[in-house]
């Protein structure tokens, strides 16, 4: 409670307890945390910190490392140590306890995805080594259709060929001996496909050819799940359920593939050099590693799951609102118990779009998951705790802050309503996009009825439909292309004045620009 202001200001300005806070023998070197809630290193540079409601996504930082990773990382870092000497010492380590016959540490698992595609293709053939991705041994990966992600593209950003496929015979007819590798993302669905998993490797294993399993937020049970498949190779990050240094991951293998990965990666002058594991993120994730094993996870689902019922039972009172606590199933990914709350935003005045909002902006900040629920049609609203990298009293203040927005959810600002006559919008349109660097040259083409806009999207590369709706002069159009295994959204806002339509545009986690349409 008290890093988040919950108590007198002047013991909100004491010294925050520290995870990493260790008291030594004189003449010993000592890690001490001295920030406070109001002032720390990141309100220095003008950041401001989160409450982790939400889970181990990246672009929030991942998982608050264990005391015993951030003591390890501490230590490591006032010893020289050889490189080429820890990896394989902390490798052997890490393997002995994940079940495996090797293992390296690497930049997150996206970085082990990337080394053992390059580890496949080139091996440790400097000749191979120094012309990657140009010249290769072998330039295909192969991907099942239902397999392809956001995160294959540690396997793209190597240079190869990517071959889909759907069923066995497929998967036989493609394997040639141009083939490096088969990548698969696990999950419940990986291992109910009828090109499951356990089929890939029982046909690679004929054909002589590694399976990747990209296991990043998977528990790493033992035995390990995918090695008694049939897979080489298998990949988790350090900085989820582990809890281990954010920029790191470990990658599971045999020991000539694992050798091969590290060998490409730094400190050697290999298509990996980028790739860059230090000394404190190697025992940092030695120490995640071996924390893993003597945690008491049942404990740890009990009190998350305790503080989902805290949660709930704060909120009761509150007009129409309901909760539902989604126990973990099967899959070992994000293994928490997720609290989903439901409310009329009618009733209670707040969508769960605004709320999810209004705790991202407020003191203390607060990250949640959903967000869902939009004025004026679609009013039925929810968000979503996940207590997965919460700590001990963040629940204490993510209920009181909830409810207190539920229940005084004050003005919310009113959708803007335009006047004036419908503009035009149908027809074949030009439009150059100005990113913060670029400019890239797209194109409309629209149908108008009434309000409401159909049609195509077309870019430079990709293509898809778009949808959108008019009011008065003022046009909102929204498109979702789809690149190999990911989304790509648009959504254009602006004003049309006969054939010159111009505003902003935003796209996700690509950001936004400015951009001019002119009809043809």
């Amino acid at each position: 409670m008290k890093r988040f202001g919950f108590i007198s200001a002047s013991a909100a300005m004491a010294p925050l307890p520290a995870f990493a806070k260790r008291t030594q023998a004189d003449g010993k070197k000592q890690l001490v945390e001295s920030g406070t809630a109001s002032e720390n290193l990141y309100t220095h540079v003008g950041v401001r910190p989160i409450l982790n409601a939400r889970g181990t996504y990246t672009i929030i930082s991942g998982s608050q490392s264990l005391p015993e990773v951030k003591e390890a990382m501490f230590e490591a870092s006032n010893y020289f140590v050889h490189l080429d000497e820890l990896m394989p010492a902390v490798g052997a380590e890490i393997a002995k306890h994940m079940g495996a016959p090797m293992a390296i540490v690497t930049t997150g698992c996206e970085a082990a995805i990337a080394l053992a595609t390059v580890a496949c293709i080139c091996g440790t053939d400097p000749e191979f080594a120094q012309s990657m991705p140009y010249i290769a041994q072998h330039r295909q990966v192969i991907i099942p259709k239902y397999s392809r992600n956001p995160y294959d593209f540690g396997v793209r950003m190597c240079g190869p060929e990517i071959l889909e496929v759907e069923s066995d015979d497929d998967l036989r007819t493609k394997i040639t001996t141009k083939t490096a590798m088969i990548y698969v993302m696990s999950g419940p669905r990986a291992f109910k496909e009828p090109l499951s998993i356990r089929t890939i490797c029982a046909i690679a294993k004929e054909k002589g050819v590694p399976v990747f399993v990209d296991a990043a937020a998977e528990e790493p049970v033992v035995p390990n799940i995918h090695l008694a498949a049939g897979a080489t190779f298998v990949g988790y990050s350090g900085g989820k359920c582990m809890r281990g240094p954010q920029a790191a991951g470990v990658l599971l293998g045999p020991k000539d593939l694992c050798a091969a990965a590290f060998w490409n990666a730094a400190p050697h002058h290999n298509w990996g050099r980028a790739l860059k594991v230090g000394k404190e993120e190697a025992m940092g994730m030695l120490a995640a590693v071996r924390q893993w094993y003597k945690r008491d996870h049942e404990a740890e689902q009990r009190q998350w799951l305790a503080w989902d019922k805290d949660i709930a039972r704060a909120l009761q009172d509150i007009p129409t609102l309901t909760t539902h606590i989604e126990i973990p199933g099967e899959d070992l990914s994000n293994r928490a118990p997720v609290l989903t709350i439901r409310w009329d935003g009618r009733a209670v005045g707040i969508t769960g779009t605004e709320l999810a909002e209004k705790l991202d902006r407020g003191t203390p900040r607060i990250a949640v998951g959903g967000g869902e629920g939009h004025r004026p049609d679609a009013m039925n609203s929810s968000i979503e705790i996940m207590p997965y990298m919460m700590q001990p009293g963040d629940h204490l203040v993510v209920a009181e802050v909830v409810g207190r927005y539920l229940r005084h959810p004050g003005d919310i600002a009113s959708l803007s309503q335009f006047s004036g006559p419908m503009a035009d919008l149908a027809g074949t349109w030009n439009v150059s996009i100005e990113y913060v660097r670029g400019v890239g040259q797209q194109q409309f083409i629209l149908r108008q009825i009434g309000d409401s806009l159909t049609g195509e999207h077309k870019g430079e590369v990709f293509q898809a439909a778009i949808r959108g709706k008019v009011e008065a002069d003022h046009v909102t159009l929204r498109s979702m292309m789809r690149p190999s295994g990911y989304y790509l959204p648009y959504v254009f806002v602006g004003k049309c004045a006969g054939n010159t339509f111009s505003g902003e545009v935003t796209m996700g986690e690509y950001g936004a620009g400015t951009f001019v349409a002119t009809r043809l």
